[in-house]
């Protein structure tokens, strides 16, 4: 049973540098069973380093994650496959192959890591499709496909092997608002229907609060806020004001200056 809580993915003291530039700062950050967490941040904040350290694509400077009891920081190269064998990615540009099929896009990982038999992958392929809504689309090839399509079908790939948890990357980048609503619908059914445990990094407001449970803020590489949405909407820090009333970064009157004088100087 589903205990109340209980973090399947744990962030402890996590830090990154790139050269002398420190990206994340200590970052610490549970995602709880069956909840979707929305994590938020301005471009440069850290989100897409934390990603890649939360699927074990990169390692940290310093600090732990361990997912479903596996450290995945210090364990084994066979110990890492088989948990990223149980998450789910859909990349943001959706990176399906243009010269395979939607179908066989989404076959790909059941060919590549089981022994299924053909008619069973073809079954689980159609019924994958079917739960994004593309069940009539399978003949199709990526280029055409509409944006939202591909988005879904790259959702049908990732779902493909019954992953735990599912990641998303900018889902709706690039849609427009009615494409993007249909998708936060299927990311609500992904978690309720399938009890999947999903994290999406996005900067889309609108969206955020629509799916999120909880919704986390990276800022300068540290966390700044973990809450719900009716509490994050209250919070009172600058940054997170700035970031959801919308207001722009101010430039000093002296920077502005400077700026006036190097453009001049090079023209």
């Amino acid at each position: 049973m589903m205990e109340e809580n209980e973090s399947v993915i744990s962030i402890r003291d996590v830090s990154v540098s790139y050269g002398e530039k420190l990206v994340l700062n200590r970052v610490n950050l549970d995602i709880r069973r069956g909840e979707i967490l929305v994590l938020l941040g301005g471009s440069g904040s850290g989100k897409t380093t934390l990603l890649k350290q939360v699927l074990g694509l990169a390692k940290p400077d310093s600090g732990t994650i361990v997912i479903n009891g596996v450290e995945i920081t210090s364990c084994s190269e066979d110990e890492l496959d088989a948990v990223r064998r149980r998450i789910g990615v859909a990349f943001q540009a959706g990176a399906l192959f243009n010269s395979l099929s939607v179908e066989e896009n989404v076959a790909l990982p059941l060919r590549e890591l089981t022994c299924l038999a053909d008619p069973i992958i073809d079954l689980i392929v159609w019924m994958k499709l079917k739960a994004v809504g593309l069940a009539d689309a399978g003949k199709l090839y990526p280029p055409e496909l509409s944006g939202g399509m591909r988005k879904r079908a790259a959702v049908a790939r990732a779902i493909a092997l019954d992953p735990e948890i599912l990641v998303f990357d900018e889902p709706s980048a690039g849609l427009d608002p009615i494409v993007s609503a249909g998708l936060d619908e299927l990311i609500l059914f992904l978690k309720n229907a399938l009890r999947m445990t999903i994290l999406v990094v996005t900067h889309e407001l609108e969206s955020a609060f629509r799916i999120a449970d909880r919704l986390a803020m990276l800022y300068e590489g540290a966390l700044i806020a973990v809450d719900t949405r009716e509490q994050f909407s209250r919070e009172t820090h600058p940054r997170i004001r700035q970031f959801l009333d919308r207001q722009p970064d101010t430039i000093s009157g002296e920077a502005a200056v400077e700026f006036i004088k190097s453009y001049l100087r090079k023209s």
